[in-house]
């Protein structure tokens, strides 16, 4: 679509300011405006080459090691990102507080682009450096913040268009910044919201393990979005708030900076303790605000996880909301799968999930642990694919003060001993370095655990749960994965089977639509069509479906077959695995690798994503397959 009046508005606008020295009010943003008024006060000469260089491939992974905590819980939303908006020609960036670029993933054509105008990692982009721009306007503006072709203040940035949101940790610190960059040339519609949406994920997640001594409330005034990256949060620590995420201040309308000030009292009519009783609270305004305990409060509460709010006090207003059950479906081998696996994880021994991406690992292991002795103790999930390489070791074990370059003064505990008393739960652990598999061996076998940098061995006691995409007897016949570590982890093995195999698929997608339709029918034949298709990113694209039906209907509407996505409405010829074993659970049909292509509307970062291997993977057996048919 043109940009043509974009283009000419912008232009008259420049010429306006930086030639007459007019002030151009309402043709371009007052953001932009502002932020332009602040270059020039700083001496920053319009017509001058931005000077800037990146940082020596040294420096940049010290300045990585300092931010191994937001890369890590930043990762997944950059992942899916880069994947969503490569087929459009956009790239998604990470950086730190002060405007340095991190890392930068998406379509390799506009990466390349984007490196003429130094937009990548190891690379300031803050305003002082590089004038108006997405990332270093929204450090500055503290929000998020759009800026399109020649809003830039430098010219050769034109060829940009960026939106940039700051990421914030609990406290109201900003940490970091995410930001979407594509042509200027194209309108990018919905990368303002995308960014918004991916900041959300991360900043929830820095919520998951708890805060040390403080009172964790979630709240909102849907209950349906308890639980979710949507859902407030506040922490308070004798009496005053110290901790909040977006939705939470929004609330309440409060910022960032209430942080730290705001009392209990001047939010609340009533004691917290009300949560135990009523399941929900009365703000000042009289609203009703459901809500649970976050973890480290909630082992009183127990028996109220599904959030499903108890009686209000007389007079209250109740939202019009219906709660969801929350409690993941399980059929019957489930069932009896998860019993089995629960007996053997309560006998101190591991259990290892094998399965397809998508068919529900994380939430098997997540059931099992709600199940077990350690019901009531932490629950640590590490995604071993997710950890950079050079991190990995220091994120797991644990560091001393001064371990390594960029280490944090008081050192870290690492994620096994987060885990202590409760279940480990090691996401792709097919996927851990070779190098580092001898390390958690050894503390496996001994159950001590000595930081990098020295320090005192540590006694450790947890169970362990561990899972894989992977064919690990493939894995170690290829040497690459120790066959002692294996029978050190798989003492009981779980396959969760495709989605594909599922028994009765139809009543699957029923029990779905009756805890994700919020008052929506779907009719007898969308149905049907939905319990037929292959669904080769399993249960996770299946919930996908269904969500995105969800958002672009009304309560009360009936969902036809002409709503469904294309893929599903025509969908390809049946896909299978192959007979043979020896392809392990990477093999797969071409009409899968196919479809699943069709799925990510060409995306093949997606579509191996789906199927659970690499993209190299995904060409490789692509020309095999075609050369076999």
């Amino acid at each position: 679509m043109s940009q043509q009046p974009l283009l000419h508005r912008v232009g008259n606008a420049r010429r306006s300011f930086f030639e007459r020295g007019a002030t151009p009010v309402g043709i371009v943003p007052d953001t932009i405006l502002q932020s332009w008024q602040r270059c020039l006060r700083g001496g920053l000469s319009v017509d001058a080459q931005p000077d800037v260089e990146p940082l020596p491939d040294a420096r940049l992974r010290e300045l990585r090691e300092r931010q191994q905590k937001l890369w890590r819980l930043a990762r997944p939303e950059l992942d899916g990102l880069a994947a969503d908006i490569a087929a459009a020609g956009s790239i998604v960036l990470l950086t730190d507080e002060d405007g340095w670029i991190l890392d930068a993933e998406g379509s390799p054509g506009f990466l390349d682009k984007a490196g003429r105008v130094a937009l990548m990692p190891g690379v300031r982009w803050d305003e002082t450096t590089v004038g108006t721009n997405a990332i270093g306007t929204a450090i500055v503006e503290g929000r998020s913040v759009e800026v399109r072709g020649g809003e830039h203040y430098f010219a050769p940035h034109g060829i940009l268009t960026c939106s940039a949101t700051p990421i914030f940790d609990p406290y109201g610190q900003r940490v970091g910044v995410l930001d979407i960059s594509g042509d200027a040339r194209l309108q990018h519609l919905h990368a303002r919201v995308l960014a918004r949406q991916a900041v959300a994920h991360i900043e929830h997640r820095y919520f998951d393990a708890g805060l040390a001594d403080c009172e964790l409330v979630r709240l909102h005034h849907d209950a349906t979005l308890l639980g979710t990256p949507r859902e407030g949060i506040l922490g308070f620590r004798g009496g005053r708030l110290v901790a909040a995420n977006r939705t939470g201040l929004a609330l309440f309308g409060l910022e960032h900076a209430d942080i730290g000030h705001a009392p209990y009292a001047a939010l609340f009519d009533g004691p917290l303790s009300r949560l135990h009783d009523d399941g929900a609270l009365i703000d000042r305004q009289g609203r009703a605000l459901y809500g649970q305990l976050g973890e480290g409060q909630r082992a009183s509460v127990r028996g109220r996880a599904d959030a499903r709010p108890a009686a209000l006090p007389t007079g209250s207003r109740r939202p019009a909301a219906t709660a969801v059950d929350a409690t993941p479906l399980f059929d019957a081998d489930q069932q009896r799968a998860l019993d089995r696996a629960c007996r053997v994880l309560d006998a101190q021994l591991p259990v290892l999930l094998q399965g397809e991406t998508g068919t529900g690992k994380e939430v098997f292991a997540r059931e099992l642990h709600r199940r077990s002795l350690r019901a009531d103790k932490p629950f640590v999930a590490v995604n071993c694919a997710a950890l950079p390489e050079g991190l990995i070791e220091a994120e797991l074990f644990g560091y001393e003060e001064g371990a390594f370059t960029g280490a944090r003064r008081q050192g870290s505990t690492g994620l096994l001993r987060q885990a202590q008393g409760g279940v480990l739960f090691l996401d792709e652990i097919g996927d851990m370095p070779l190098a580092l598999q001898p390390r958690l061996l050894r503390v496996l076998q001994e159950r001590t655990l000595s930081p990098l940098g020295g320090g005192k061995p540590v006694q450790l006691d947890f169970t362990l749960i561990c899972a894989t995409h992977r064919d690990l007897d493939l894995a170690m016949q290829a040497g690459d994965f120790r066959s002692d570590l294996y029978y050190r982890i798989a003492d009981h093995a779980v396959l969760l089977p495709p989605l594909r195999e599922h028994p009765d698929r139809a009543a699957l997608v029923a029990g779905l639509w009756t805890r994700l339709g919020q008052g929506r029918e779907l009719d007898p034949a969308a149905r049907a069509a939905l319990a037929a298709h292959a669904w080769p990113g399993n249960v996770r694209q299946l919930c996908a479906c269904l969500r995105t039906l969800v958002a672009l209907t009304d309560p009360g509407d009936v969902i036809g077959v002409d709503a469904l996505p294309a893929q599903v409405r025509h969908p390809a010829p049946p896909a299978s695995l192959p007979a043979s074993a020896g392809d392990g659970l990477e093999a797969m049909t071409l009409a899968a690798m196919r479809e699943a292509l069709a799925v990510s509307g060409g995306n093949v970062a997606a579509a191996a994503r789906a199927l659970g291997i690499s993209r190299s993977t995904l060409y490789r057996r692509l020309g095999e397959a075609a050369h076999r048919h």
